[in-house]
């Protein structure tokens, strides 16, 4: 009877586990990642410059000094305020280590990268921060570098481009990193008491402190789709009010629905939205 026919199968050897380590050691650390979004596997030199995944379309993690050769003209970057560091005013445990080992991961001075630019020939200063830097938190050198962006910016008669990404204030530096808040704010007045143009792309995350000033002070507020932005957490928030809040509570498309966003720009067409500002608000 075919029931009790012996059913052909294939044998497979698996290999030795030791042999299995090795294979996965000779694999390169950065070849490969995780899609936050879709959780599909991306590998690393097939993703575009554009820094999207090629699965579902999200706006994945942008360093600063790739996100400046994206967006500028060729060789047009001036770097500013490079040579500005941090220092541990407050003795905080563990946090010169800290900036340490987030300047050798990223190469940057600091979690904001400055400097003036062209775009399609058009002269203007730029700010990019970067969250891979202790999450883009505002400590008095992000505050002192982006403060000179927008006065350099004033003297120069210059629009400002402020790519903006944090997590909030930095703890290490208690009320030195608070008073950040108005010493930008009022950087950002006197640049727009003069007449000149601000865009600030809001990107993911952008949360705390950084969202409370400078921020949501943008003549125009861009932000980059399914990015998340608000003051406190959304947990800090259920807490509070004792109540649950919406799947889509502080994410860009909700902003721009209840008006504090203008336009959600995907990367595709960044390039071709700030080259219309700017070439609109150019003095």
């Amino acid at each position: 009877m075919a029931l009790f026919r012996k059913k052909k199968t294939i044998r497979i050897n698996p290999l030795p586990i030791q042999e299995i380590e090795q294979k996965k050691a000779s694999i390169p650390e950065d070849m490969v990642k995780n899609c936050p979004n879709c959780k599909r596997i991306l590998i690393n030199n097939q993703i575009s410059q554009e820094r999207i995944c090629y699965h579902c379309g999200e706006h994945l993690y942008f360093a600063a000094k790739e996100r400046v050769d994206w967006l500028v003209d060729s060789n047009t970057f001036e770097s500013w305020d490079d040579g500005l560091s941090t220092i541990n005013q407050l003795n905080f445990p563990g946090y010169n280590k800290k900036i340490s080992e987030a300047q050798k991961a990223t190469g940057l001075n600091e979690a904001v990268l400055t400097g003036k630019a062209m775009l399609n020939h058009k002269p203007f200063c730029i700010g990019v921060m970067d969250s891979h830097f202790i999450m883009a938190s505002m400590g008095s050198v992000v505050g002192e570098k982006i403060t000179n962006l927008f006065e350099r910016a004033t003297d120069q008669s210059l629009s400002v481009v402020l790519f903006v990404a944090s997590g909030g204030a930095r703890m290490q530096e208690g009320i030195l990193s608070l008073m950040q808040m108005a010493k930008v704010s009022q950087a950002v007045a006197k640049h727009q008491q003069a007449g000149l143009f601000y865009c600030a792309v809001l990107t993911n995350p952008t949360m705390g402190g950084v969202t409370a000033s400078f921020g949501m002070q943008g003549d125009v507020t861009l932000a980059e789709p399914h990015a998340k932005i608000g003051f406190a957490g959304k947990r800090v928030i259920e807490q509070t009010i004792r109540s649950t809040l919406p799947d889509d509570f502080q994410s860009a498309e909700s902003l721009l629905e209840n008006g504090y966003v203008d336009e959600i720009v995907p990367r595709s067409q960044q390039k071709a939205t700030l080259d219309l500002l700017l070439q609109i608000h150019q003095k």
